[in-house]
């Protein structure tokens, strides 16, 4: 962990030690905490990573992914990303997210779906982006560097708040990406776990028998719709979310 945490600090790549790699979850999930612990950045939230089913099988992890928001990467749209955010790419995925106006304190009982959207204030529209410190990031999933990389949490773009979410049919709201005016993927609500607010509430109780919670104030992006696209400096991302908003992003 304190490689990991000493490269994203330092803004540079790492190399992993064969000796210190690892698929064990439990060790995963351990030094993706670790890392955070380490570097203390004043923390806006959470991402969930591979909340599909399909993304989970293909990256071989056996469920979603979290990873730490932190203050230093949140940004309001339209958003203008500088080049030094970055460490090696900037993999953007198009999310719905959620920010709450209350504490879900640990508990025994696992949260409900019911209960956590009492404590939803807005959703909206965001870009979750994705970034790791390993110098050989397509080798490193081999033992799930990006995921002990804090989930690859990197960067998040939200657009305008909407108070009366419930109006919405979520797993049904469709997205469109467009690169540089030109459209190239589209996808939908379901995608996040068949609806957002049951991602939501699954990092709810993630957190919850962890001894952690998620607070008031904290932005949670649901896993993204869309898949992966991996986009380059200079790059100007347009995404409409319908009814529900658009979000424009301009990598630096």
């Amino acid at each position: 962990m304190q490689i990991i945490a000493r490269g994203r600090a330092e803004r540079h790549t790492v190399f992993m030690p064969e000796h210190l790699r690892t698929r064990h979850w439990d060790s995963v999930m351990a030094v993706l905490e670790g890392v955070n612990a380490r570097l203390a950045w004043p923390a806006a939230g959470w991402k969930i990573g591979a909340a599909a089913k399909e993304i989970q099988e293909a990256e071989g992890v056996p469920e979603p992914m979290p990873g730490r928001l932190s203050q230093r990467g949140i940004y309001a749209s339209p958003a203008v990303l500088p080049r030094d955010l970055f460490i090696n790419y900037r993999c953007s995925e198009c999310e719905f997210a959620f920010r709450l106006g209350a504490d879900l304190p640990p508990r025994p009982a696992p949260y409900t779906e019911a209960e956590v959207a009492e404590t939803i204030v807005a959703l909206m529209p965001a870009l979750e982006i994705g970034d790791t410190v390993f110098a050989d990031w397509y080798g490193a999933s081999n033992y799930l560097g990006s995921t002990m990389d804090n989930g690859g949490a990197a960067a998040f773009v939200y657009g305008p708040p909407l108070a009366d979410w419930r109006q919405f049919d979520l797993p049904n709201a469709k997205i469109d990406l467009y690169l540089n005016g030109q459209h190239i993927k589209s996808g939908f609500g379901r995608a996040a776990m068949g609806h957002p607010l049951t991602s939501l509430t699954w990092m709810a109780n993630w957190l919850r028998r962890r001894g952690q919670m998620l607070r008031a104030g904290d932005f949670v992006s649901t896993g993204t719709c869309t898949g992966h696209f991996f986009a380059a400096p200079g790059d100007h991302l347009e995404v409409d979310y319908g009814p529900i908003g658009k979000i424009s992003v301009h990598y630096a």
